[in-house]
């Protein structure tokens, strides 16, 4: 914990409203003249989008349970290192994952490099001069055997939606946002489910302040 390098998450699942509270987040940041180093959640998965869809092959090949919500697909040891690090100089190292084209090309333009989507970029040094650290993702509370992200976390969120409701935004978003077909999403919950259980719900138990992430409409399911 840290009052000089303070860290906030603000944690859930996907599809459960995090960047809707990251917005509402980056909108007193601008109101209050303070400066974030933004850190997502996806940027420490352990697997680019190529070698993740191997790794679940195998796993179901196998008869296991592999998903980015669990502790094998995930680098939560970085995480941990991350905020422990910032929180006693103001420093760390962070890096993107490119879920678009657009993504892709911004960040190819700034770091001279040919990125493709669901591959990383180069982990890079935070700014100096930040006031906070803000993290946005699956993780931000996560605790486990050898890990212990939440204990470093001075502000924890937690967005926990109606699960029905949840469901619903991921499927609406991920067809319209990310081109997945309404199948493939669902076949992708059901298979991160029991991670889902025993890891991601159980972070966003632990926080601070928890939201209920109710939208203003809700988003029509493709068909």
């Amino acid at each position: 914990m840290s009052k000089r390098h303070p860290v906030v998450a603000v944690t859930g699942s996907s599809g459960a409203g995090t960047s809707t509270v990251k917005r509402a987040f980056e909108y007193i940041f601008t109101r209050e003249g303070i400066k974030p180093a933004v850190v997502e959640g996806d940027s420490y998965h352990r697997y680019e989008r190529g070698p993740m869809k191997e790794a679940m092959a195998a796993a179901v090949a196998r008869g296991e349970n592999f998903s980015h919500f669990g502790p094998e697909a995930n680098l939560f040891d970085k995480l941990e290192q991350l905020f422990r690090t910032y929180g006693e100089t103001g420093t760390g190292e962070k890096r993107y994952y490119l879920h678009s084209v657009e993504e892709a090309a911004d960040h190819n333009a700034r770091l001279g490099t040919s990125l493709e989507p669901g591959q990383f970029t180069p982990w890079e040094p935070i700014p100096t001069g930040t006031d906070l650290l803000f993290y946005e993702g699956l993780h931000g509370g996560v605790k486990g055997d050898g890990y212990d992200v939440a204990s470093l976390v001075d502000l924890l969120i937690g967005v926990v939606p109606i699960t029905n409701l949840e469901w619903i935004q991921k499927i609406a978003r991920d067809n319209a946002e990310r081109g997945y077909s309404a199948e493939a999403t669902v076949d992708t919950i059901l298979r991160r489910m029991p991670d889902y259980i025993n890891t991601s719900a159980r972070s966003s138990a632990r926080p601070t302040s928890t939201s209920s992430g109710c939208p203003r409409w809700t988003p029509p399911i493709p068909s």
